[in-house]
């Protein structure tokens, strides 16, 4: 699981890198967005898939989805951004983005869900 975090922080850290110039720009954060809803996405695939335990084993569900995407998802920074939007009196988007991670996130998870149904057959 440590390896499977460390990869999954390293994977959050390129997002922040790619859209941290539009997270800037826009004010919004779009990293931790993106974070999120694509590990809500892929928790959703490794759950459905190691469900039964033959296509994924229980240690490579533990290392991709405990591991991975515990690593790579990020509710604490979402904390932080959305105190920091309400600080700065940015009550739309703060509303904007805490509503929109509830809903994406648990899309993302139930596409995810279908995707590994759909894969597992």
């Amino acid at each position: 699981m440590a390896i499977g975090g460390a990869a999954g922080s390293c994977l959050r850290y390129w997002v922040s890198l790619v859209l941290g110039p539009v997270t800037l720009a826009h004010g919004f954060p779009w990293a931790t967005l993106t974070a999120n809803v694509l590990g809500s996405l892929g928790l959703g695939l490794v759950f459905v898939l190691g469900e039964d335990r033959t296509l994924l084993g229980a240690d490579l569900r533990l290392l991709l989805g405990t591991g991975v995407m515990g690593g790579f998802t990020t509710y604490s920074a979402f904390n932080l951004e959305s105190i920091g939007l309400m600080q700065d009196g940015a009550w739309g988007r703060a509303t904007l983005y805490m509503g929109g991670t509830v809903v994406v996130c648990l899309a993302a998870g139930a596409v995810g869900v279908m995707l590994g149904r759909a894969l597992r057959g």
